[in-house]
């Protein structure tokens, strides 16, 4: 028997860069990452206490490299603190 590719990611927003997928995040998809409600995801935004998004016209996005950072330094703060 040869072997076969792996069936595709069931997920279309298939992850390609280190877990992140390969395209802009929408507040839908950061507060699914992080298992939040979408308001606390836009209480974030305006506190300015989570990942850094940007307008594209009326839309809010994320750049997967700013959510990287910031979970980066999330997880550096909580080691510096224990």
């Amino acid at each position: 028997m040869s072997a076969t590719a792996p069936p595709p990611p069931a997920d279309p927003r298939a992850t390609l860069r280190g877990g992140l997928p390969d395209r802009y995040l929408t507040p839908d998809d950061i507060a699914e990452m992080f298992e939040v409600p979408k308001e606390t995801v836009y209480q974030w935004r305006r506190n300015r206490t989570g990942p850094p998004g940007f307008r594209v016209g009326k839309h809010v996005r994320y750049d997967p490299a700013d959510v990287r950072a910031y979970v980066t330094g999330r997880k550096s703060a909580e080691q510096g603190a224990a």
